[in-house]
C-alpha cells in the first residue's frame, strides 16, 4: 500500500541541498521545476493566455522559468512580480525574462492565474491586501493553477495561514507534501501533479496506494488467502457491513460471530452463534475486528476482553475504543497481540489525550505509546506505525461523511 513518498519542508530542503552537493546547482533544478510545472499546465489549461504571479523567494523563481516555457510553447504570457526575487537562483530565472513585469497589485485577470507567490516553508500569515488580490484574481479566472503548495498553505500540517482561494491544478515537485493530503489544505488543491526535478524523494511517510493483492496460486485456499472473524455486538448492522467489507476487501474466509439478526450480508460471510471463545482459539484466523455495534454495556465489556486476552491479532474499533479509553495503557498490556487501532478524532482524544503536532505527528506519538497501528480516520486518514512509518491516505467521497441530525421548526 505504499505509494508516493511524501516530505515535509525542512525534508525537502535537504534532498534540494543533497542533489546540489552532487553537482546540481539550485538554478538547474529551477529550471527543471519551472519547465516541468509549465508542460503539466499547457496539458492541462491548453494554450490560453496566463498570467503567471511570481513571489520573492525560489517559488517566485519558478514562476518566471514557468513563465518563459509557456511563452516558448506559443502561451500569451504575463508576470505580475510581489517585490524584487531575494535569491541568487529566483534573480537569475527573472533575469531570463525580457518582457514587461507588472507589479502584483495592480495586475489585470487572465484566463489562467498561475499562483508562483509563497510556496514550500510559510509560517505565517501574509498581508491581508495581498491575499485579497490573489483571491480576486483567482475568480476571475477560468483556471487556477498553484506551483508547489497554494500561497497561504501551511507545508507541513496542511493549515490556512491565510485565505487561499481553491485551485483547479497543484503542481508539485519531487514528493508530495504532508498539506496536498492533510485538511483543510487538501480541499484546495484540486489535481495534484508530482514532477521530477532529478531530486531523490524517500522518507518515512507516503501515500496510502491502491493495496497490490497476492495472486492466489493453484495450492491456496480460504484459509490462506486470508481468515477475518468479526464480532458482532448490541447492534449487528455495523458488524453486518464489516464482514462484508472484509470479504470485499479480499479475504479469503470472513466469519461473523453473534447471535442477532444479520441482513444484506453477501452470501459468502459465514454466520456463526458459537461462543467467541471457542472461535478465537482457531489459530488459522489472521484477524479479529472487534467494536463496530459492540455497544457499552456489560456483555460489551465481556466480548472485548474475550478477544484481549486471546492470542488472536485485533482490529479494535468504534465502541471497543470507547471501551479501552476508560482502562486507558493497562488494556494495551492485557493484549497479547498488539491490536490496530482505528480511532476518529473523538477516539483518538478520549484514547491518547490532546498531543501536538501535524495530524502526522499526532498518529506517530499514538502508535509509539500503545506499541499499535494506528488508523487515525477522518477526511484525511493517517495510518502510523511505531517504528515511525506513515501514510496518507487521500480523501474519498465525503458521501462518507455521517449525516447531520436533522431539526424541523413547526409550520
Amino acid at each position: 500500500m505504499t505509494g508516493l513518498a511524501i516530505l515535509t519542508a525542512s525534508e525537502i530542503r535537504r534532498a534540494e541541498e543533497a542533489a546540489i552537493s552532487l553537482g546540481t546547482d539550485a538554478s538547474t533544478l529551477m529550471d527543471r521545476a519551472g519547465r516541468g510545472a509549465a508542460e503539466a499546465i499547457r496539458l492541462f489549461a491548453g494554450p490560453v493566455p496566463a498570467l503567471v504571479l511570481c513571489g520573492p523567494g525560489n517559488n517566485g523563481g519558478d514562476g518566471y522559468v514557468i513563465a518563459r516555457a509557456l511563452r516558448e510553447a506559443g502561451v500569451a504570457a504575463r508576470v505580475a512580480a510581489l517585490g524584487e526575487p531575494k535569491t541568487q537562483a529566483a534573480l537569475a530565472a527573472r533575469q531570463t525574462w525580457d518582457s514587461p513585469i507588472e507589479d502584483f497589485k495592480d495586475a489585470e485577470p487572465a484566463h489562467l492565474i498561475v499562483d508562483a507567490l509563497f510556496g514550500t516553508g510559510l509560517t505565517r500569515s501574509f498581508d491581508e491586501a495581498v491575499a485579497r488580490k490573489l483571491g480576486e484574481l483567482a475568480a476571475a479566472a477560468r483556471v487556477t493553477v498553484a506551483v508547489d503548495v497554494p500561497s497561504g498553505v501551511s507545508t507541513d500540517d496542511g493549515a490556512l495561514l491565510s485565505p487561499v482561494p481553491r485551485f483547479d491544478l497543484t503542481v508539485t515537485f519531487a514528493a508530495m507534501k504532508p498539506c496536498h493530503l492533510l485538511q483543510p489544505a487538501a480541499s484546495v488543491m484540486g489535481r495534484i501533479v508530482v514532477a521530477d526535478i532529478g531530486v531523490a524523494a524517500e522518507g518515512l511517510l507516503t501515500q496510502v496506494a491502491r493495496p497490490r493483492l497476492r495472486t492466489p496460486g493453484p495450492a491456496d485456499h480460504k484459509y490462506s488467502r486470508g481468515y477475518v472473524a468479526v464480532l458482532a455486538g448490541e447492534m449487528p448492522g455495523a458488524a453486518a457491513l464489516t464482514a462484508g467489507a472484509a470479504l470485499r476487501s479480499g479475504a479469503g474466509y470472513v466469519r461473523l460471530v453473534g447471535k442477532g439478526s444479520f441482513s444484506n450480508l453477501p452470501s459468502a460471510v459465514v454466520v456463526d452463534a458459537a461462543e467467541p471463545t471457542a472461535v478465537l482459539a482457531d489459530t488459522r484466523i489472521g484477524a479479529a475486528a472487534v467494536g463496530p455495534g459492540l455497544g457499552r454495556g456489560a456483555a460489551a465489556r465481556t466480548l472485548l476482553e474475550i478477544a484481549l486476552v486471546s492470542d488472536t491479532p485485533l482490529i479494535l474499533d468504534a465502541d471497543a475504543l470507547t471501551l479501552a479509553a476508560e482502562e486507558g495503557p493497562a488494556l494495551f498490556l492485557r493484549a497479547r497481540h498488539c491490536p490496530v487501532l482505528t480511532p476518529h478524532a473523538g477516539e483518538f482524544s478520549r484514547l491518547f489525550g490532546s498531543l501536538s503536532g501535524s495530524k502526522v505527528e499526532q498518529a506517530r506519538q499514538a502508535a509509539e505509546a500503545s506499541g499499535s497501528v494506528v488508523v487515525y480516520k477522518g477526511a484525511d486518514t493517517v495510518i502510523a506505525a511505531p517504528d515511525g512509518r506513515a501514510a496518507v491516505a487521500a480523501s474519498t467521497g465525503h458521501w462518507l461523511a455521517p449525516r447531520a441530525r436533522a431539526t424541523c421548526s413547526p409550520a
